[in-house]
């Protein structure tokens, strides 16, 4: 018998086929998990106390903000890596990204999370195309390894928003306030996480005049907080949730490979060589 009163019939080879063992499997395991959470249902003190821990982590707390321009301010919030933190202390909550469907080259997901206790669900259903942006440009994936990343990058973003929508507000915000007070209080010397930070944002195309520009000045007088808040960027980038364009200045010379460079003004009466380093053509001969 379904909600509505009405009893399902399918024939015998349908009810031995391994997707319907599998999906009775899935659905017993839920009934199970929410019996569990009605049995031992979560100390909120303790959570939101294993949270805070958390969050005095270095490793989690230096990739748990990211950030992004919206209306000429900047939005800062959780990322997917502290949402799963925070999740795993909450405790009795069942979450993840699952996919519906595939075909003509898309796929439809879904990124759900699932309060046991008070039976709150909130799901989000998107659609992935099979393709993929290059240097070389578009790329149709095929291979299933592929597709498996694209709808898992894809998901994560909805997935965190899933679990924020699951957590109280004022936890989450706790827990980003202690996230900045960990990077800040960071052991590691000032000139040493500058570099570090250089470092990390030359290998997506940022460079040191850039950081200063975003800054208003040279990266010698880099306090805690900007560093906070280039960590927040960085993530943003890295996790594709903004571009490099919309942090930094960044004109067409930097917007390209050094290789696309040398394409892009070479032509059969030239020889060009460009600077690996500045970009710059030191030697042009007609």
């Amino acid at each position: 018998m379904n909600e509505l009163g009405l009893k399902k019939v399918a024939p015998i080879e349908q009810d031995t086929s391994l997707q319907v063992i599998a999906e009775k499997k899935a659905e017993a395991e839920v009934q199970a998990a929410f019996v569990i959470a009605k049995k031992f249902p979560r100390d909120l003190n303790q959570a939101y106390m294993n949270i805070i821990e958390s969050c005095k982590r270095p490793l989690l707390a230096n990739s748990a903000l990211y950030a992004y321009p919206r209306g000429g301010k900047m939005v800062t919030g959780a990322s997917i890596r502290l949402a799963e933190a925070m999740i795993a202390a909450w405790g009795n909550v069942d979450c993840g990204v699952r996919e519906i469907s595939q075909s003509n080259g898309v796929s439809v997901a879904e990124a759900y999370a699932i309060d046991l206790q008070t039976n709150t669900r909130i799901t989000k259903t998107f659609h992935v195309p099979h393709y993929r942006d290059t240097k070389q440009g578009g790329k149709r994936l095929t291979d299933s390894r592929d597709i498996y990343e694209i709808v898992a990058n894809q998901g994560a973003r909805r997935l965190r928003a899933c679990i924020l929508a699951i957590i109280p507000g004022d936890v989450v915000e706790s827990a980003l306030a202690q996230c900045k007070k960990t990077q800040e209080s960071s052991d590691i010397p000032m000139v040493d996480r500058v570099r570090k930070m250089v470092t990390v944002f030359d290998e997506i195309g940022v460079k040191v005049d850039h950081l200063e520009k975003c800054l208003g000045h040279t990266l010698d007088a880099t306090i805690p907080t900007e560093i906070v808040n280039l960590t927040s960027i960085y993530r943003s980038i890295k996790d594709g949730i903004a571009k490099r364009e919309d942090f930094f200045d960044i004109g067409t010379k930097d917007a390209k490979t050094i290789e696309d460079l040398e394409k892009l003004i070479q032509d059969k009466d030239k020889k060009v060589k460009v600077n690996k380093t500045t970009g710059e053509v030191i030697d042009a001969k007609t």
